[in-house]
């Protein structure tokens, strides 16, 4: 009968470090809406495709940090929803956001991908948020 005691504790030990595993989603959104730069620019890739607005290009991590430091400066997060979510894949997540600024709503689409085993934003896309 003892044993049997310790089993919850047993599973509860084995499936605490699954729920700790936070969604590379949810961390990118959480970092977006904090409007940090620098912890975000760790998530690049070497070279990363940025389009804010309707001016697109290939930026290197330097670079990329640079051009999202200059638009969260101009406007500043106040929220962050989740709008959509592809998880299904251990090796690629895409994910859509709607940034609340103090100028407006932003559509934030991004895409990350698994190189080297660790998953690197690839793309990341803002636009203007049609109602």
């Amino acid at each position: 009968m003892k044993k049997l005691s310790y089993l919850p504790l047993l599973m509860i030990l084995y499936l605490l470090p699954h729920a700790a595993v936070a969604d590379p989603i949810d961390n990118v959104a959480e970092l977006i809406k904090q409007g940090n730069t620098k912890e975000l620019a760790k998530l690049f890739a070497s070279t990363i495709d940025i389009t804010i607005l309707k001016d697109e290009n290939v930026y290197s991590k330097t670079q990329a940090s640079i051009i999202l430091e200059k638009f969260f400066n101009q406007n500043k997060p106040k929220a962050v929803k989740v709008v959509h979510k592809v998880n299904t894949n251990p090796t690629y997540r895409f994910g859509v956001l709607l940034l609340t600024t103090e100028k407006g709503t932003y559509r934030i689409s991004f895409t990350l991908n698994e190189v080297k085993g660790v998953l690197q934003l690839i793309e990341l896309r803002i636009e203007t948020e049609k109602t």
